[in-house]
């Protein structure tokens, strides 16, 4: 098996079915979206998390660990492979989360709300999810995901759709990026962090006001520019202090 393959063909996997699980999340579970709203997550603007493409691969490497293991009792074993999942996609959450706020001044989710939470960026709870989605893969993907990658990574016509998706990605990387740069200046200037999804929804809401065209993938596309909208919803933002976040 071509391990590098593999890996960018678990990203790909991972980062399309996280963006699904959070579309329908936010969709109809999530508290911050009480008028139940379809909302495209995260910083990128097509249907990928990176995060969880990250994840799923930590969790695939992780699994084919498991038999390195100081511990002999198999059940004992796979409740300790679960635990290390966890504390590891909990980790990689929290580097992508303090990154965001302490570098962009910018808020990609929010656990301020959440028992136990560090910096509204993680908490118990999501931690606790991590571990289910982990035992869920271990279960459920893994014993089959080892042949399917070894057929895949034979086969010219994946290896050119592989290159096709991070070719696509980088571009919606780069584009992206400039969005949250204007964002990083204006947070800057105005001592604020910004939570993209609420900038998201207050430029729905005022096409919607206006009839005017919104646009699901390119949600901060609008008749008026960035600053705009973001002056519009200033006294609404988060005041930035010495401490980012905190618990409540």
């Amino acid at each position: 098996m071509n391990l590098p393959l593999a890996l960018a063909f678990l990203f790909f996997i991972g980062s399309v079915f996280g963006w699904c699980l959070e579309l329908f999340y936010r969709r109809f579970f999530s508290a911050a979206n009480p008028e139940r709203k379809w909302i495209n997550p995260g910083f990128c603007v097509g249907p990928y998390l990176p995060l969880y493409g990250s994840g799923l691969c930590i969790l695939f490497l992780l699994a084919m660990l498991e038999d390195n293991f100081a511990v002999k009792n198999p059940t004992a074993r796979k409740i300790l492979l679960f635990v290390i999942m966890a504390i590891c996609m909990t980790v990689i959450e929290y580097i992508a989360g303090i990154i965001s706020l302490k570098v962009f001044n910018l808020r990609l989710w929010d656990y301020r709300n959440q028992w136990g939470n560090i910096q509204g960026i993680i908490c118990p709870k999501f931690s606790l999810a991590w571990a289910i989605l982990g035992a869920a893969y271990y279960f459920l993907v893994h014993p089959h995901i080892i042949g399917a990658l070894e057929w895949l990574s034979k086969n010219l016509a994946f290896s050119f759709f592989i290159g096709l998706f991070y070719g696509v990605f980088i571009i919606d990387v780069a584009y992206s990026s400039q969005i949250v740069i204007k964002i990083r200046k204006f947070a800057a200037e105005n001592d604020v962090i910004v939570r993209y999804e609420n900038l998201k929804a207050h430029i729905r809401s005022f096409h919607d006001a206006n009839k005017l065209k919104s646009h699901f993938f390119l949600a901060t596309l609008s008749e008026r520019s960035l600053n705009e909208h973001l002056h519009d919803i200033r006294e609404k933002l988060e005041k930035r202090s010495p401490k980012i976040g905190g618990s409540k």
